[in-house]
């Protein structure tokens, strides 16, 4: 357990020191900051509005991040060496791998906190609502939150054999495929004229790809008429197919990492 906690402190002080992760979160933080302005000029939906500017914001930013922070923390351990010296002592490549994954979690949701606390103050300094509203506020990052551990650990599981640059493709490419792949499937199952054999392919790939859209819970948060029966319940589900997910991932990533030449 040591020698994992000693490397995810060391990833997350690393992440903390780059600069492109540094500007990231300041443009995030700098288009949080002027939202309210820019939501005064609506007259109807304000506070919907600003609600799903913000999370959108934040989900966005999150997700460039957790991209950019991942795929080059594997192949630039290899590339300058350093690698060499923390195998070298009785540290296991699982143990490695584990660490810098929670590093990398540990970055993600720090600076995801920030952001979401800038929000809040922003949204109760506009709008001055009650604090169950500013409660009910932070269920949208909170999920978000689970959404970016997933997709951190499809990052890193790509990184274990593929470079930074096709990495940041495929990781952006099953993060697009996983937010809409819920909708694509409705609309292929429930229309009468779709071949069995598309059905059953989209059914596959729904079983295979990370579904991403269980954690966008903004719409019930922006627009009182979507109701969710039963909130606990949907977010005990989709935290646990979350972790299910990324358990899955990283033992793959260990399995190869264990295998491969460094």
């Amino acid at each position: 357990m040591k020698p994992i906690v000693s490397i995810a402190t060391t990833t997350l002080g690393e992440a903390i020191r780059r600069r492109v992760l540094l500007v990231i979160l300041l443009a995030g933080l700098l288009l949080l900051s002027i939202l309210p302005g820019m939501s005064v000029l609506s007259t109807r939906g304000q506070t919907s509005n600003l609600i799903s500017t913000m999370f959108f914001v934040i989900q966005g930013t999150s997700v460039l991040i957790s991209i950019v922070l991942t795929v080059y923390m594997i192949p630039n351990e290899i590339e300058r060496r350093t690698i060499y010296t923390i195998l070298c002592k009785p540290v296991s490549r699982w143990q490695f791998l584990l660490g810098k994954y929670f590093g990398a979690v540990l970055s993600v949701g720090l600076m995801m906190g920030l952001m979401t606390l800038v929000s809040l103050a922003l949204f109760y300094i506009q709008l001055r609502p009650s604090p169950s509203a500013l409660v009910e506020l932070v269920q949208g990052p909170l999920m978000f939150f689970v959404q970016m551990c997933l997709l951190t650990a499809v990052t890193i599981f790509f990184s274990t054999f593929a470079s930074p640059l096709v990495n940041f493709f495929l990781s952006t490419g099953i993060y697009l495929m996983g937010t809409t792949l819920s909708t694509l499937y409705d609309s292929f199952t429930k229309n009468p004229e779709t071949h069995p054999v598309v059905k059953s392919a989209a059914n596959v790939i729904t079983m295979i790809l990370p579904n991403f859209s269980l954690y966008n819970v903004s719409n019930p948060l922006v627009h009182s008429e979507v109701k969710v029966q039963n909130t606990l319940t949907y977010y005990v589900n989709a935290a646990g197919y979350g972790i299910i997910y990324v358990a899955a991932l990283l033992i793959a990533g260990m399995l190869i990492f264990d295998k491969r030449e460094v």
